[in-house]
């Protein structure tokens, strides 16, 4: 009796441990420093962090980055890299601004063409890194000079949109009922949010159920865990890395369009950076960069983490451009130092947990 109590108290305890993973870990640490970080700066510096329309701003601002980010995640949980979603973002505001004006195109052609933009890049990112076995690094740097190059082919000028049809979709807003706060005068002013971040969502939603109830999805943790293993498994891994690498275009130009809406010009100065800070807000969320191990929820809380701290920089009176990317700089090293030192005692210690690819082959997932 008392040994068939003990071998169920172990099996308990053991599916106890092996609930979480590393993905899982990494993405709670995230969110509990991002709230812990808001409810600090709302303590201390209170103004506008109390204000609920400079939260939803962050998505406002950043609903671009975000579904950038989204399309890298995928591109790192399979141990790959894309840096070319900065360029891309830009290259499509411009066409489609040059489109709009010049052509006397639709919001619908417009749209398009932004699909077709990040479609083509992903499809030639997918091939070369897949396909050609070339280095993803290589390959999406040259396709970030690749956009940079083609915009001023474009137009070497900025472009402001004017296109009614276009303006009408970009000064549209959703009013969210009972949010908001109350204006000097003593007016009630609620909240609002940009139609790019019900897409932002949407996409975070979709790029969530991809990777975790699909098999693509689990493929992909499979590839960043260990190629050759997955390989073996009898995983397509040259299809399932095109597939991402194509997605991650797709997004890249989605989120161009975005930028689009809420900036309404184009520029090749457009974006400037974005794809460093959605790498950083892979890593920030938990994605390693050596694949395998990520989460797009962590990327969401990890881009505004990133966001965050940039705003709490400002409001201490640290204006300068370069303090605020000392803060992302100092920010990203503790992020990865935070996770090197706890997946090396996870590593080192007693209880080890199961990676992610073998946690889904050994509940029958691959």
């Amino acid at each position: 009796m008392k040994k068939d109590r003990d071998l169920l108290t172990g099996k308990i305890e053991k599916k106890r441990r092996e609930r979480i993973s590393n993905t899982t870990l990494l993405m709670t640490i995230t969110v509990c420093t991002f709230i812990c970080m808001y409810l600090l700066a709302m303590i201390i510096w209170q103004g506008g962090f109390l204000n609920p329309q400079q939260f939803l701003d962050l998505f406002n601002n950043n609903a671009y980055l975000l579904i950038i980010a989204c399309g890298l995640t995928m591109v790192m949980i399979s141990g790959g890299i894309d840096i070319s979603g900065g360029g891309i973002t830009a290259l499509v505001t411009m066409v489609c601004v040059v489109y709009l004006e010049d052509h006397g195109g639709t919001v619908l052609g417009s749209l398009l063409i932004s699909l077709g933009i990040g479609l083509a890049f992903g499809l030639l990112h997918g091939i070369l890194v897949s396909y050609f076995e070339i280095q993803p690094f290589i390959v999406t740097l040259a396709g970030m000079f690749l956009a940079s190059g083609m915009i001023t082919i474009v137009s070497i000028a900025p472009r402001t949109a004017s296109h009614e049809g276009f303006l009408v979709l970009k000064q549209a807003r959703i009013t969210l009922p009972g949010i908001g706060y109350y204006g000097k005068s003593g007016n009630f002013i609620p909240a609002q949010i940009e139609p790019g971040v019900v897409v932002a969502v949407a996409i975070v939603i979709i790029v969530a159920v991809l990777l975790k109830w699909t098999r693509f999805g689990r493929n992909l943790y499979a590839i960043g865990g260990n190629s050759h293993s997955a390989l073996t498994l009898g995983i397509d891994v040259k299809r399932t890395k095109f597939f991402a690498y194509l997605i991650a275009g797709l997004l890249s130009g989605i989120g161009g369009y975005v930028y689009l809406l809420h900036t309404g010009a184009g520029d090749a100065a457009n974006a400037a950076q974005a794809e460093m800070q959605a790498i950083a807000s892979n890593i920030i969320g938990g994605t390693l960069l050596t694949g395998g191990v990520g989460n797009v929820i962590g990327t969401l809380f990890g881009m505004l983490s990133l966001k965050t701290i940039t705003n709490i920089v400002i409001a201490s009176g640290l204006t300068k451009p370069y303090y605020q990317s000392i803060t992302t700089g100092l920010m990203l090293c503790f992020f990865i130092l935070l996770q090197s030192l706890i997946l090396a005692v996870r590593e080192k210690g007693r209880v080890k947990l199961l990676p992610e690819w073998m946690r889904m082959k050994k509940n029958n997932k691959i």
